[in-house]
């Protein structure tokens, strides 16, 4: 079985809050992979399908935009 890559993209401008998953971790779709916060809002990027993390594009405290690749997901 070959597997696909998914890139996961953040919904909104806004700082990296907190990555809670690795490289490696194998997840659940709508696994909760990074916190972005926004306005002193928490909001969530969660897995669209059920994958392994293969890179993780941002770390904590980088400023992201909309549309940004944020991790990619083999699937």
């Amino acid at each position: 079985m070959t597997l696909a890559e998914l890139k996961v993209l953040s919904d909104l401008n806004a700082k990296v809050w907190k990555i809670e998953v690795a490289v490696g971790d194998a997840v659940d779709a709508e696994a909760t992979l990074i916190i972005l916060e926004s306005m002193k809002t928490e909001i969530p990027i969660d897995a669209p399908k059920a994958g392994t993390v293969k890179a993780i594009l941002v770390g904590e405290g980088d400023a992201v935009e909309e549309g940004q690749a944020v991790a990619i997901l083999d699937v």
